[in-house]
């Protein structure tokens, strides 16, 4: 099968190669799934987990991305509740080889079933973004109607579901990016938008202490944005973030670091949102995945997540 492989760490995106690969073995409770769709996360590269088993063994050369959604080949020894030809979605493990390649073997309790109304593409924008975005939010930020929360990054592949999750959940929702984000932040929800770049070029911290104070920060930038943040939770409110553990703290508050973790019934619940209706995942710009390489360094210019190609859904 073609894949996309990195063999030398040292290289970083550098030594991203689209070459031959050998078909993935389908351990006991696996799945293997024929990729249509795949998500990866630029910093993926610098995860202990992209270059080692669970047991700490070397395993280059891997294969990065963490995100699918396909239809299920084949099924392992003791594989029960999906079958063969099944469309499906989820987040595969942090130490095996990823979604970037034309089959994937997945864990079958990472996966979900997918609607036959939601796209490959919307689905592979859902594992990492939509479940960050719900336990951010609702499992370590406890929002609840009435509140208010603070969502960096709004126009981005976790922020633009958690600005649509917040606000239907009844919060009031403060949202962040760059100037030519407003518009989707918005669109999406935000009851109020704040230019991170001019807020840098001017008061750094009149912008958003004007939208504060809020009971939630979700945090998925880190640095300054993170430190200034912690100033706008009132007393008693939390600060969640993804970027990197912190030692700042909200006043008479809770700061909490977080790595999302797989769950096939938050990912179907986000699957029905879709299909309702009532969640949009933004799907940014779509690379094949002999592009995949080049998808790791672009810059962004276009709202949402960039996603990878790599079946065609007329194929089957």
């Amino acid at each position: 099968m073609k894949a996309i492989r990195v063999r030398d760490r040292a290289a970083g995106t550098g030594g991203l190669v689209y070459e031959e690969a050998p078909y993935p073995h389908a351990a006991e409770n696996d799945v293997i799934v024929r990729v249509h769709a795949a998500g990866f996360t630029p910093g993926e590269l610098e995860w202990p987990g992209t270059w080692t088993d669970r047991a700490g063994r070397d395993r280059t050369p891997s294969v990065p991305g963490h995100e699918v959604s396909g239809v299920v080949a084949e099924l392992g020894y003791g594989t029960t509740g999906l079958t063969v030809g099944q469309r499906v979605f989820g987040l595969t493990d942090w130490t095996r080889d990823g979604t970037l390649a034309e089959y994937v073997a997945v864990e079958a309790r990472n996966l979900a079933p997918l609607p036959a109304s939601v796209s490959h593409l919307e689905a592979a924008a859902l594992p990492i973004s939509g479940l960050t975005a719900w336990q951010g939010l609702f499992d370590h930020g406890r929002l609840v109607a009435g509140q208010s929360v603070l969502v960096h990054g709004a126009a981005g592949g976790v922020g633009s579901i958690a600005v649509q999750l917040a606000r239907e959940a009844g919060a009031r929702v403060v949202a962040t990016g760059r100037a030519r984000d407003r518009a989707t932040a918005l669109e999406l929800g935000a009851d109020v938008f704040v230019d991170l770049d001019g807020a840098r070029g001017g008061d750094a911290g009149g912008q958003l202490a004007d939208a504060g104070p809020v009971d939630l920060v979700l945090d998925v930038i880190g640095g300054e944005a993170l430190d200034r943040s912690a100033r706008l939770v009132r007393p008693g409110g939390t600060l969640v973030t993804i970027a990197a553990p912190t030692t700042v703290r909200p006043e008479d508050g809770r700061s909490v670091f977080f790595v999302v973790e797989p769950d096939r019934h938050r990912l179907a619940d986000l699957a029905r949102r879709v299909q309702d209706g009532r969640l949009r995942p933004l799907v940014g710009t779509v690379y094949p995945l002999a592009d995949a390489p080049t998808a790791f360094t672009a810059r962004r210019h276009t709202p949402g997540k960039p996603l990878i190609q790599v079946a065609d859904a007329a194929t089957g």
